[in-house]
This record gives C-alpha cells, structure tokens and sequence, in this order.
C-alpha cells in the first residue's frame, strides 16, 4: 500500500476498547487524543461500564463513541435517559448494533426501531454508526445482513465492518453494499497485532458466560491468530490495499479491534507511520 494511502488510513484510525478494570490507565497511557476511542458493551455488565468509561474519557479531551447495542436498552424511557447522559457528557457520535443479550433487556430486539427512536428524540448526536459484516454472521443471512445495511441506513451517517481477513471477501462485500446504493462512508474493521495467549487471557477476565460466548461465536479469529504466519495485520492492510484505497469504496478509515492490547496496538500503527514516511 502507498505511503499516503497508508497515512490517511492510520491517521483516521478508531480504536475499539473494552470497558475493564485498567482500561482508562492504557488508553491515557498511549492513546492520543486525536485517535478516536469506541467503547463495547457487554450483554452481560449492561451499559452502566461503558457509559462510566465514557464520561470519564471525555472529561480527559478524547473523542469517545459508546456502543449503545438495541438488545440492552429496557424501553424508549431507556433509551432517552442513556442519550441524555451522553450528551451530558459532550458525546456527539454514538455506534448502535443490534448487540448479542439474549434475551434481550426490553423491547428492542435490533438496531432499527433503535435508529427510529434516535430519530424521534430530535437527532440528538452529529454521527450514528451502524454495523456492516464482510463476513458471514453466525445468525443471518448475508442477503438480509446487506437488506438490513440499507433500510438503517437512512439513519446513519457511516459503516463500521465487522472483522473480516480475507481482502477478496472484503472487497466482495463493500462491491455488495455499494450496489444496493449504500453510500455511507466504512470504516473498516481489522484486528491489531494481537497475541493469541493475551487474547485468551482478555476473554476469560470479560465473564465466564460471555468468555463461553465469545470463544463459541468467534473460534474461526483463534485458529488465524494461532496458526504461524496465519495473521498479520500489515499483510492483511497490503493485500487489501485496492478495495481500500479505490475512490468508489468509500473508506474512510480503519476501525480497529484493539482486543484491549492498547499499547501494543499503538505502538504497531506508530511503527507503520514511520515507515509510510520513509
């Protein structure tokens, strides 16, 4: 991929963080203020941690979108008492999947009446983000999953995809969205420079029955992440170099899943910096 390719992609990276015990110190630790910080939701803790990490992150001068997931929020009373606080705390953009609570916590059972309800409050943040898959999802079909993308996207602003490492599959899928007339802007998701052992250890400390979820629903990332030379983000960025940087794609940036493997994730897109320089 070419240098300013590479620059415009990492310097209009997201990282995606998970709201635990030390999160906070890493994310001030290494994290500058200009890299936009996203914070998961769990369907097991509720919104409470993420929307406590939030606050206390913008109060540091971060630019901070909280996974708000339809399967958490009670009610429409719910749902206006989490818009209020966030915007209480300066948050003008907010990312609304369909999120994994099963059962869900109260009337939503997906993203769109979510969107809907966003809506009705009056528009309440500058920047919605809704869910893309590149690749299959474990519960839908890929038709519906892009049928979906199009009747949320009317109210959305941009895309975050799902973790994909094929770039033939990603190119696939963005030819797919944009040919159903889905403009909005991607940003598309990739997993930083992560250690199969830490990743393990991450997921065992997130609960035991999301720790079982999580492992069940994703066991395909543990096998690339163990395999030797069976991922790597930098060859996943140049193999998918075309669908990322052709104008009709419409990438915006890179979201990228941090695992919570923050410092080193900084220090892999710092390392890459440094070199598109070169």
């Amino acid at each position: 991929m070419g240098g300013e390719h590479l620059r415009t992609l990492l310097s209009s990276v997201r990282y995606e963080v998970l709201p635990a015990r030390t999160t906070e110190d890493e994310v001030l630790a290494h994290v500058p203020r200009d890299v936009v910080v996203t914070v998961t939701a769990s369907p097991v803790k509720g919104l409470e941690p993420t929307l406590d990490l939030v606050g206390r992150l913008a109060a540091y001068g971060y630019r901070v979108v909280p996974h708000v997931p339809a399967r958490l929020l009670r009610d429409d009373a719910h749902l206006k008492e989490v818009v209020d606080r966030l915007r209480e705390t300066g948050v003008d953009d907010v990312f609304v999947p369909a999120g994994d609570a099963d059962p869900p916590a109260g009337a939503y059972d997906g993203a769109l009446p979510v969107l809907r309800g966003l809506g009705e409050l009056g528009g309440p943040f500058a920047r919605v983000g809704i869910t893309g898959y590149p690749e299959s999802h474990p519960l839908i079909h890929d038709d519906l999953t892009i049928q979906a993308m199009w009747d949320k996207s009317a109210h959305a602003t941009y895309i975050v995809s799902n973790l994909c490492f094929d770039p033939r599959v990603l190119g696939d899928w963005v030819g797919r969205v944009r040919s159903r007339g889905v403009t909005l802007p991607v940003h598309v998701g990739v997993a930083g420079p992560v250690q199969r052992a830490k990743l393990l250890a991450m997921a065992t400390k997130i609960g035991v029955g999301e720790s079982t979820r999580f492992l069940t629903r994703h066991a395909s990332w543990f096998l690339r992440f163990a395999t030797p030379g069976g991922y790597s983000p930098d060859r996943l960025l140049a193999r998918s170099r075309k669908v990322l940087t052709r104008p009709s794609a419409g990438v915006a940036g890179l979201h990228v899943f941090t695992f919570n493997q923050i410092a080193e994730t900084e220090r892999w897109r710092r390392a890459l910096l440094d070199r598109s320089d070169g």
